[in-house]
Order: structure tokens, then C-alpha cells, then sequence
């Protein structure tokens, strides 16, 4: 696993929780809602690219491909 990788998901998730915390305050709920939905999809199409990588790597290292 790289190190680059959680970098990104807790970059992503500072950002998101600073965001949501502002909106709150400011009384927009749903916009905060929004963007910590928002956030949640960002992380997770990063993650879901990083697993496609995985099933490659076993993939060749068995012999599946």
C-alpha cells in the first residue's frame, strides 16, 4: 500500500469535515449534507480504482489472465 494513497483519503476527509463544519454554522444543512456525500463518493471511486489494481496484480501473479 502506498503511503500516497492515505494522503489522499485523509486530505479528502480534512477538507470535507472543515466544509461541513463552515456550512453548519452558516445554517445550510444541506448543503453540508451534500458535501460530505460528496466526499464519501471521491473516497470511494479512489478506492474502488486502487482494488481494480489489486485484481490485476493476482491476476498476473496467477496466471488467471
Amino acid at each position: 500500500m502506498e503511503i500516497d494513497l492515505i494522503f489522499k483519503i485523509a486530505g479528502t476527509g480534512i477538507i470535507v469535515a472543515v466544509l461541513n463544519l463552515v456550512l453548519k454554522r452558516a445554517e445550510r444543512e444541506e448543503q453540508a449534507m451534500m458535501t460530505t456525500l460528496a466526499g464519501l463518493i471521491v473516497v470511494l471511486l479512489v478506492i474502488i480504482d486502487e482494488i481494480g489494481d489489486l485484481f490485476d496484480k493476482v491476476k498476473t501473479v496467477f496466471g488467471l489472465w
